[in-house]
């Protein structure tokens, strides 16, 4: 077996096809066959109290008290190995943050708890350090309290180059009944919020685009901007009854992400031309010749959370989202259809 944290990648695609996160590594049709194994194992543990489980952005449980919690987990990826070349450990501490308690939010929950499992083969105290700080930063953004974790050492299992770390976050839902398809409704509106650049995700691919195009690196503080964090923006709206589900664009783009929020019966248009896409997609999918379908289902393109807002409350959820600094920004809209995002 390989040692953890440093994925052997495919061979480079040829230039006349251009690079695709299959040929970086990354086999998603693998992910999702383990995702179902994981996935009948978990339901034979589920008891009256599990809402909902494996799939959507986070698990809701009913306490015997009544009230319902809400957990997420989540790491960085392989953005870490460029974070730990470029001594941009501190903004992973936030990611990590960011990537469980926007996935918390995406739901209707509070996020009150986070807890972190870091891992390398030699212990850097300096290192951890730096991370931890990011983390602490992230947590009080998101409102909840770093309160422990985990810390291996484990010489023969980790590459030195590696550094694993590990999100868990806890709170409480807010909404009844959850953010998702069963709020949804024909006729509502997708608005997007802006992402700090590509957050957590398509990292993998990334890399191998600095691989064949160096010049690319001169992009690195974009590259590793921490993942923004958009817990207060989503409870705002939900406090203010202007919210029927939110969509963490992650792994997957915004078609493997909104899909997650639609009811059987109902289609998500999203309108290409809403928005310009930063300059950074544009020359990742240039250097690496990657095609504009894969691009949207890699990266967030921009957008890093898209709310499904009620057609009638769209002004007054603009209105909010501007009045906290945002920059929200209309994308598309909900119609009947077959169940599934058009990019159009």
């Amino acid at each position: 077996m390989l040692p953890l944290g440093g994925e052997v990648l495919a061979p480079m695609a040829c230039d006349r096809k251009g690079l695709t996160y299959a040929s970086a590594g990354v086999d998603e049709s693998r992910a999702e066959r383990a995702i179902e194994a994981l996935r009948r194992a978990a339901e034979k543990t589920y008891d009256r109290g599990v809402l909902s489980g494996i799939g959507p952005f986070a698990a809701v449980y009913r306490l015997p008290s009544g009230e319902r919690v809400v957990a997420s987990c989540d790491g960085v990826g392989t953005k870490m190995l460029l974070a730990r070349k470029h001594r941009a450990l501190r903004g992973v501490g936030v990611d990590v943050v960011a990537m469980c308690a926007n996935d918390v939010a995406s739901v209707g929950g509070r996020p009150l708890l986070f807890l972190d499992y870091v891992a390398m083969e030699r212990l850097s105290p300096e290192e951890i350090a730096e991370v931890a700080e990011g983390m602490a930063e992230g947590c009080k953004e998101a409102g909840c309290a770093l309160i422990g974790g985990e810390t291996a050492e484990m010489p023969g299992f980790y590459r030195p180059e590696a550094l694993e770390l590990v999100g868990f976050c806890v709170g409480l839902l807010e909404a009844d009944p959850p953010l998702g398809p069963e709020r949804v409704r024909s006729g509502d509106v997708l608005v997007g919020l802006p992402s700090s650049g590509p957050h957590s995700n398509g990292f993998s691919l990334i890399r191998r685009v600095l691989e064949q195009a160096p010049k690319l690196g001169r992009r690195m503080e974009e590259i590793l901007r921490p993942t923004r964090i958009y817990v207060r923006q989503v409870l705002a709206l939900l406090g203010d009854g202007l919210l029927h589900a939110a969509a963490h664009i992650t792994g997957g783009g915004i078609p493997g992400n909104l899909v997650r929020v639609l009811p059987h019966g109902l289609r998500a248009v999203v309108r290409k031309e809403a928005w310009e896409v930063p300059g950074l997609f544009r020359e990742i999918q240039r250097l690496g010749g990657v095609d504009e379908e894969e691009m949207f289902k890699v990266f967030n393109m921009g957008v890093g959370m898209i709310l499904v807002v009620p057609k009638e409350g769209l002004r007054k959820a603009l209105r909010l989202l501007e009045g906290m600094g945002e920059e929200p920004f209309v994308v598309g809209e909900i119609v009947e259809g077959e169940r599934g995002v058009e990019l159009a």
